[in-house]
């Protein structure tokens, strides 16, 4: 299965490109946004169906990435000389964790979760479309079986 993704890196580059302006609309700077797709998986859902078939991306190990994305997101803000928008939050939680009183997501982890797991899916269609338009989709699909 890790063939199929070897056989689309131009695509994904060229799709990285297009998707841009998405991701500077998005909450996530563009280091933040390296960070989650670093811990995104792309898979093949329905492979052996056709018309079914379509990429998705799994975002399981996002959860396990929020500190560190809390801490790109800490240093953006300090080169910058701001506060990041969950700074207070992010005190409150930080001594939380220490003192294990934390339930593992804070609430501001859990949105930034779900607005990574749309803008990732989204860039999953955007690379399936971007494969449709090239005539490249069902090349692709047929090598994530093999």
């Amino acid at each position: 299965m890790a063939d199929w993704t070897d056989s689309i890196v131009g695509d994904r580059m060229t799709v990285d490109q297009e998707f841009n302006d998405r991701v500077t609309n998005s909450r996530f700077s563009s280091q933040e946004w390296g960070l989650i797709m670093t811990a995104t998986e792309l898979d093949i859902e329905h492979a052996s169906d056709p018309n079914r078939a379509r990429i998705v991306a799994d975002t399981e190990k996002l959860p396990q990435i929020m500190p560190e994305l809390e801490n790109v997101r800490s240093q953006m803000a300090q080169m910058g000389g701001g506060q990041s928008e969950d700074s207070s939050d992010g005190v409150l939680d930080s001594l939380k964790n220490v003192l294990g009183l934390s339930n593992g997501t804070s609430g501001n982890d859990q949105e930034r979760i779900e607005a990574a797991e749309r803008l990732t899916q989204a860039y999953a269609d955007a690379l399936q479309s971007h494969l449709e338009s090239r005539g490249k989709w069902e090349q692709v699909r047929v090598a994530y079986q093999e």
